[in-house]
């Protein structure tokens, strides 16, 4: 008797989040056997309308995986084997080009195939729940819910779902297909010698990463730890130098001494209000070998020679370092400006009383209160420096070049490296891998930054 009972028993039904495994375990043969039918629980309970959506979905995936998408998976295995050919047509007197299998293809779709077959396995969790709800309503004495009810949810309590349909539908089409597909792109020999129609790629495994991880012959650790080494330097100077100068700029000009704020904070941003790309290209031409900047120091005696500013490495990413100080000081001002005025006047009045100096009212009250607030706006900053493609490209483009890199320069960047393996010399493989590798780097330094930072840990404190 006390097995029965354990057999019959079933949680009570959270409609906002009961469990797919709750369907299994407690519903009856008919529940369970929705998982194999779509929509049986509903049509034996009267829900016809969840029925016809829910066999209609099901029986178009078994049509599309009859029709193309068992032969898509299979495809996505070998890639292709037929290779494009040129066969002598006797009837034509010509030879005729017969088209081979495209790798390409076969990959992009054998992901969409994986994923319709992931909203496959999703949609039967949902023919359980929606009978395993179905069969909770008449042992409760009530009657299923009707397609009409659910179209009036679907506009009352439920309309974030309705709201979000298309939303999510544009995400999987448009960023999780193609970023599937990309990373995939990583574990193949897609590069310029194995470019489709004409030729066929093929799975290699982690063939790509070992190569750029090793430091053998034929691996690309040689350019791959440099310029990674450089990406982080860059980063590291490029987010500190805006923020700490930027930061004493806005307390300069936010001090009760200082004359014509407004006039100031004008100046700073007009500096920011021409589009970004043309103060770089200008930069580019005032420094130049015969630019401006070298024709004015040669004027007045101080150089005899054009320095090249952008021909050696050190000086290059020196220089970029500095314009682009020149460009971020501006938004970091502003963006710290707000921050300062809203620090509690009576922290500095009774600094004031204790006989602290400024240095040391900078460094107690100030400093810790903006690192406070601003640390989640580091992390995004020296993210967005890892990939700060505008700023290396259009100063120096890699510049200068190096023969011990592989199709890298001096002052290139992870993400601008990427650019010329993809772009310039079609190594899609190598591109991917770079891709991967730099999001698994930024990703792990953003979580263990942020969950150490004192924004994270201490915010109920600090609010007190």
């Amino acid at each position: 008797m006390a097995s029965d009972n354990l057999v019959k028993y079933s949680p009570p039904l959270n409609r906002d989040g009961f469990m797919t495994l709750d369907a299994v375990k407690y519903g009856d043969n008919i529940t369970r056997l929705s998982a194999l039918v779509f929509g049986l629980g509903s049509l034996l309970r009267g829900q016809l309308a969840r029925f016809i959506i829910l066999m209609a979905i099901e029986l178009g995936y078994i049509i599309y995986m009859i029709a193309a998408g068992g032969q898509s998976l299979v495809n996505l295995g070998t890639l292709g084997t037929s290779l494009q050919n040129s066969v002598y047509d006797e009837s034509l007197g010509i030879y005729v080009t017969t088209a081979g299998d495209n790798s390409m293809l076969f990959l992009l779709y054998g992901v969409i195939t994986l994923l319709l077959t992931i909203g496959f396995f999703y949609f039967m969790a949902v023919s359980l729940r929606c009978a395993y709800v179905a069969q909770k309503d008449i042992e409760a004495g009530e009657k299923p819910k009707s397609f009409n009810r659910d179209l009036r949810s679907m506009l009352d309590e439920n309309l974030h779902k309705t709201l979000m349909t298309w939303p999510i539908l544009g995400i999987l089409v448009f960023t999780i297909v193609p970023l599937v597909f990309m990373i995939l792109i990583a574990f193949t020999n897609y590069d310029r010698n194995h470019q489709v129609p004409g030729n066929l790629f093929d799975w290699v495994g982690l063939a790509n990463f070992q190569s750029m991880l090793s430091f053998g012959s034929t691996g690309l650790g040689r350019t791959f730890f440099p310029v990674l080494g450089w990406t982080l330097i860059w980063a590291i100077a490029a987010t500190f130098s805006n923020y700490v100068l930027g930061m004493l700029l806005a307390i300069l000009i936010n001090r009760e001494g200082t004359r014509g704020k407004g006039f100031w904070r004008f100046m700073f941003v007009l500096s920011i209000a021409m589009p970004a790309f043309i103060s770089l290209m200008t930069m580019r031409t005032i420094f130049a070998n015969n630019g401006p900047f070298n024709l004015l120091l040669q004027s007045v005696g101080i150089i005899s020679q054009p320095v090249t500013w952008w021909g050696s490495p050190m000086t290059a990413r020196i220089m970029i370092i500095v314009v682009n100080i020149w460009i971020g000081i501006p938004y970091t001002m502003l963006t710290t400006t707000g921050i300062l005025q809203n620090i509690p006047a009576e922290l500095y009045e009774s600094a004031r009383v204790d006989g602290a100096s400024p240095a040391v009212t900078f460094l107690k009250i100030t400093l810790p209160y903006m690192v406070f607030v601003m640390t989640p706006y580091l992390i995004t900053t020296f993210v967005s420096n890892i990939n700060n493609f505008n700023v290396i490209y259009l100063l120096t483009g890699g510049a200068p070049e190096s023969l011990d890199y592989y199709y890298a320069g001096k002052t290139d960047l992870l993400v601008t490296w990427l650019y010329k393996l993809t772009i310039q010399y079609k190594d899609y493989n190598l591109g991917s891998v770079i891709g991967i590798l730099t999001f698994v780097l930024m990703a792990v330094f953003s979580l263990l930054a942020y969950r150490q930072s004192g924004s994270y840990k201490n915010e109920e404190e600090f609010q007190k």
